[in-house]
């Protein structure tokens, strides 16, 4: 597959310096939009994971002063716990207390003295049986009676979004690793219609002592996979850094914005296949090129 023949110095074209450099490019850009769509979708797997089979209770806080909103809220929490914990499907009923909810806020309000005051809603983490179809819009009606300032969330709108701007991403790949696939096949052909001009000549009288259209082909093939493959690897090199980089940069947001962006074992995997599609991308492209090129020329 990568021997090369002394009838065509293939290696001394000019082609064989620039290609691989521009494959690389290309690699590289397949590589990150591919980690790109593969980690969105370890994200969202792992978010629609965790939410799977829970709801939240939000309760908004009593009027008055801070003493007595805090009273009316903790009553209010109580009446809600005791409707969620009488409904069938509903396995675990947690409220989450001031602390916790202070912990969550922190991020965004800063330090915690300065909404110590503040009536704050609180949240009540709500897990349901997994054989169980419980009628949701009817408990957030019950719930919405009984408890003034009650609401029921389901998680399903934010999730549906979610998936919505992971798909995006995915489509956004694809087209990436699309227009890479033509401009890789296109450069590889041109390069391939370079190298039979230059060669013209002696294609010719390698026809004349007898060799056939495919002796050739072989020979264009086996370089553009040397350097198809040459190229993969730089440009895999060069992605993994990156993508390594990209995936560090998420461990910092803080605030629990974005969750840690780490690819697993088999999208590696795929990822290191990149350098051989590449190459058996360019043999048969050039293959192909040399034997209609010549159809024509010959």
């Amino acid at each position: 597959m990568f021997g090369r023949s002394a009838d065509l110095p293939l290696a001394k074209d000019a082609t064989s310096r620039f290609l691989p450099w521009l494959i690389a490019v290309m690699v590289f850009l397949a590589a990150v939009a591919i980690a790109g769509a593969l980690a969105t979708e370890v994200v969202v797997a792992g978010w629609h994971r965790d939410i799977s089979g829970t709801i939240t209770v939000q309760i908004m806080p009593a009027s008055g002063l801070a003493e007595v909103s805090r009273d009316g809220t903790d009553k209010r929490v109580e009446t809600a716990l005791r409707i969620l914990e009488t409904t069938p499907g509903v396995t675990s009923a947690r409220a989450l207390d001031r602390d916790k909810t202070a912990a969550l806020l922190e991020p965004w309000l800063g330090s915690r003295e300065v909404f110590e005051d503040l009536p704050i809603p609180r949240l009540i983490d709500v897990s349901l049986a997994p054989d169980r179809n419980i009628n949701l819009d009817a408990l957030s009606r019950r719930l919405s009676e009984s408890v003034p300032g009650a609401s029921l969330d389901d998680h399903q709108l934010w999730l549906g979004k979610l998936v919505r701007f992971a798909y995006g991403l995915e489509m956004l790949a694809g087209t990436v690793i699309g227009l890479t696939t033509l401009a890789l096949t296109s450069t590889v052909i041109y390069a391939t219609r370079t190298g039979l001009a230059v060669h013209f000549s002696v294609i010719q009288l390698l026809h004349l002592i007898g060799a056939q259209n495919e002796y050739v082909a072989r020979q264009f093939a086996a370089s553009s996979t040397w350097l198809g493959l040459k190229g993969g690897l730089i440009g895999m090199t060069l992605a993994v850094p990156a993508i390594l980089g990209i995936g560090g940069l998420s461990t910092r947001i803080e605030g629990g914005l974005v969750p840690d962006v780490t690819l697993q074992f088999h999208h590696w995997l795929i990822l290191a296949l990149l350098p051989v599609a590449a190459a058996m991308l360019a043999r048969y492209t050039a293959k192909f090129t040399v034997h209609r090129t010549l159809a024509k020329m010959l």
